[in-house]
């Protein structure tokens, strides 16, 4: 069969853009045809993909994502496919991987009433309701069980079109039995002594992660605590906004920015907790990531996988409303506690070992083939 994978961008260290090309690869060793629309592609492409890039321009960042939703319908009606999936938000989709929060959801929460007024708006909640408005037939894979209520409050969404996926994390995260000897590797690279307290934060988009948050809990620090504390900052962003911020806090020598990066695994091996207090996230796959190693987490509940750090006794998860000071004294609480961290890197690793925390692919793979059996393209 031949496939249609629509994305608006694919860069190598997005979790979407991750989870679109396992799929994708894992669809083409089943021997299917996949035609990726995209506006732009970074990094090295899969041999055998066809890669359409969609040619639209526009000043506003809403009209192009339109106009790439017109485009590849157009094209579609020239050269069908057998089933299209999408990862972003857009009309003539049979499946939707749902890796994005509701928006219309944040707008009503987190914007001032008179956003809902502007094009921007109107153009994205279209998009959104293409997919999730009673009448569409798309069928839509969850990757996490907290946004489906927002969906069917918003636009009364059949609950039957919504389908839950488990995570998908790599196997290349578990920790393997060298795991002491890749963690001092990396703490004599980066010239770290043992008592040391080595924090990350992981994740594209440090605004969105809360990397704010961090900072001002790192500068809360008690003195003594502080001294020991290093944060590495891993991700693709600007840092400037940040490194401003850190250094306004005095904390420009215990913040190391290191952008995007191929070897996660081995930080989280080296380190000593994950914090992530994120504003709003859908999944969190950073945090599952974090448990596999065995690395404690300190995390928010505005997370969709928070939920499994709490099952998992891996870690704290800070409750909404969010409080500066309960990220603090969280914070200050675990790094003075080296015992409690040793529970919870335990408790992280015996859950990891039974839970299904790493088949969300090829789940997603058999229901995209099983729909592509049901029938002809609605």
């Amino acid at each position: 069969m031949q496939l249609a994978f629509c994305l608006f961008k694919y860069f190598p260290y997005g979790g979407l853009q991750r989870d679109f090309l396992r799929i994708a690869l894992a669809c083409q060793a089943r021997g299917h045809g996949i035609r990726v629309y995209t506006l732009e592609w970074q990094g090295e492409m899969p041999q055998g993909f066809e890669v359409q890039f969609v040619p639209v321009r526009a000043w506003r960042n809403h009209n192009r994502c339109r106009k790439f939703g017109a485009w590849v319908e157009a094209d579609l009606a020239r050269r069908p496919v057998d089933r299209v999936i999408g990862f972003n938000k857009m009309p003539g989709l049979d499946v939707y991987f749902a890796a994005d929060p509701c928006f219309e959801e944040k707008a009503r929460t987190l914007r001032n009433p008179l956003y809902r007024l502007g094009r921007r708006y109107r153009c994205f909640a279209a998009l959104e309701r293409a997919i999730f408005a009673p009448e569409a037939r798309t069928e839509i894979l969850m990757i996490s069980r907290a946004q489906q209520p927002f969906f069917e409050r918003h636009y009364g969404t059949s609950p039957e079109r919504f389908h839950l996926l488990p995570p998908g994390i790599s196997s290349d995260r578990r920790a393997p039995s060298d795991a002491p000897a890749i963690r001092a590797a990396l703490r004599a690279e980066f010239g770290l002594n043992d008592d040391d307290l080595l924090l990350l934060l992981i994740g594209s988009g440090f605004r969105t992660k809360g990397l704010d948050r961090c900072l001002k809990a790192l500068a809360a620090l008690p003195e003594a605590l502080r001294r020991r504390a290093q944060l590495f900052v891993i991700g693709k962003d600007n840092p400037r906004p940040f490194q401003r911020q850190a250094r306004l806090l005095g904390l420009s020598e215990r913040v190391v920015f290191l952008g995007a990066r191929d070897d996660v695994p081995r930080f989280l091996f080296g380190a000593d907790l994950l914090i992530h207090p994120a504003y709003s996230e859908n999944t969190g796959t950073v945090l599952l990531e974090a448990l596999v190693a065995g690395l404690p987490v300190l995390t928010t509940d505005t997370c969709g996988y928070a939920h499994y750090i709490d099952e998992a006794q891996a870690g704290c998860v800070i409750a909404s409303p969010f409080a500066q000071e309960s990220l603090d004294a969280a914070l200050a609480g675990m790094l003075a506690d080296p015992d409690g961290r040793a529970r919870y890197s335990s408790n992280a690793l015996a859950f990891s070992e039974h839970a299904d925390l790493y088949s969300l692919h090829e789940k997603a793979v058999d229901f995209i083939l099983n729909t592509c059996n049901a029938g002809e393209r609605t």
